[in-house]
């Protein structure tokens, strides 16, 4: 097996909350600072929102390659991601990142077996997995949509 091998480069000026960096992510720059809601500038994404984007990037495309080799009609997914922070100032955790996709396309009177597939894909996602055990990752319910 090969290791494989991936970067970026990130840039930071301040102090704290009073920061704001740039990083460059497949030929576009992304600024980035704390959130406002923890006292931070609230300039372009946080680090919070970008753990929750790469984990559902992963997620997304680990579903939709589920439900296709499980034969689930599907023409493409969407994931609505939310990511929890406990403890909030004095043991700050990021606690729980729950992925709630639809599927567009789908079949709604086989609900449940989408629900599964779901579930699976979560269990399947790499990048997912590098969260396991330090955040609680779950799936929410399943939209289906016929278009």
């Amino acid at each position: 097996m090969a290791d494989l091998h991936f970067s970026t480069t990130l840039t930071w000026q301040g102090t704290g909350r009073e920061g704001e960096g740039q990083v460059t992510l497949g030929g576009q720059t992304v600024t980035y600072s704390g959130p406002e809601s923890m006292g931070g500038k609230g300039v372009g994404s946080s680090p919070e929102e970008l753990l929750i984007a790469a984990v559902s990037a992963c997620y997304s495309g680990t579903l939709l390659g589920v439900l296709r080799k499980r034969g689930l009609a599907a023409e493409r997914v969407e994931i609505e991601a939310e990511g929890t922070v406990t403890g909030y100032p004095v043991q700050s955790k990021f606690a729980r990142l729950r992925v709630s996709p639809t599927v567009y396309g789908g079949d709604a009177s086989q609900t449940g077996a989408y629900q599964e597939a779901a579930v699976e894909a979560r269990d399947k996602c790499f990048i997912g997995k590098t969260i396991a055990g330090n955040v609680t990752y779950d799936v929410g319910d399943v939209r289906i949509t016929s278009a």
